[in-house]
């Protein structure tokens, strides 16, 4: 799929929507998510046409977790959230539903935590296969 110039974020950078601007830099720039799931619900973008992880520049990635690590720290101290989770989704099927790259920063709190992890340990054996098999495509 070839980036789309008319994603809503895309737009929101070019000042053809509107947003609620929290942070903004040479490489970045941070909104409120106006579905957020919970109170603080940031995303950061990157200033690059970029679908997804796979596509974005190595110096934008860098500017993305800055920025995202900036965010989050801000989130921390006047949020007071009880946690923060910071996630990015590639592909429809992960979740993604704006196709260009993001990143969400997340509060967590105490009355409503969000947990990602399993409660079932996974063989030791599958595990190690997979391990193998992903370090054959880094090679």
């Amino acid at each position: 799929m070839a980036y789309d110039n008319n994603n809503v974020f895309a737009q929101i950078l070019r000042g053809e929507m509107p947003s609620y601007s929290v942070y903004e830099d040479e490489k970045t720039y941070a909104f409120m998510d106006i579905m957020p799931a919970s109170k603080g619900h940031t995303l950061v973008v990157p200033k690059s046409e970029a679908e997804n992880i796979f596509e974005l520049e190595e110096s934008y990635i860098s500017a993305v977790a800055k920025t995202s690590k900036l965010i989050a720290t801000a989130i921390k101290e006047t949020l007071r959230p009880s946690g923060v989770l910071i996630t990015q989704l590639n592909g429809s099927d992960a979740g993604q539903t704006v196709f260009h790259y993001h990143m969400h920063v997340i509060p967590v709190y105490s009355e409503n935590p969000m947990k990602i992890h399993a409660n079932k340990l996974e063989d030791k054996a599958l595990l190690e296969t997979t391990a193998n098999e992903i370090k054959k495509g880094i090679g």
